[in-house]
């Protein structure tokens, strides 16, 4: 079994390789990699409630233009990552476009990989 520490850097490289990069690139191939297929995600955007499916979530991804494409800044941070036996919750910030996202993503290692289950967002701007 890995240590908490192995998980914990298992997960920041699915945050920064998978995660931040496909947001940023608009790469649906990358955030497949890190998503389990049943992720929901809630919260609030610009104070209005925010509630969708990861398909629903991901088309919106592939019809906007990327950070990357866009010119505009992106950065993606992990403030932090708490880990035990095969569960994982990860809090991060997201700053892209007008938006300042807060988000916490629950994780579930499946088949030896550490995936999102669960998206929480809240945009603070």
């Amino acid at each position: 079994m890995e240590t908490n520490d192995q998980s914990k850097a298992a997960i920041e490289q699915a945050l920064e390789n998978y995660y931040f990069k496909g947001i940023y690139e608009g790469n649906l191939d990358l955030l497949n990699q890190v998503m389990n297929a049943g992720t929901l995600l809630f919260g609030d955007v610009k104070g209005q409630p925010y509630a969708k499916t990861l398909d629903v979530y991901l088309d919106g991804v592939k019809n906007r233009v990327s950070p990357k494409d866009s010119g505009k800044p992106f950065n993606g941070k992990i403030i932090s990552v708490k880990a035990v036996n095969s569960i994982a919750v990860a809090e991060v910030q997201v700053k892209m476009y007008d938006y300042n996202y807060h988000e916490f993503l629950s994780f579930h290692k499946l088949d030896g990989k550490w995936l999102i289950v669960n998206k929480m967002i809240s945009d603070t701007n």
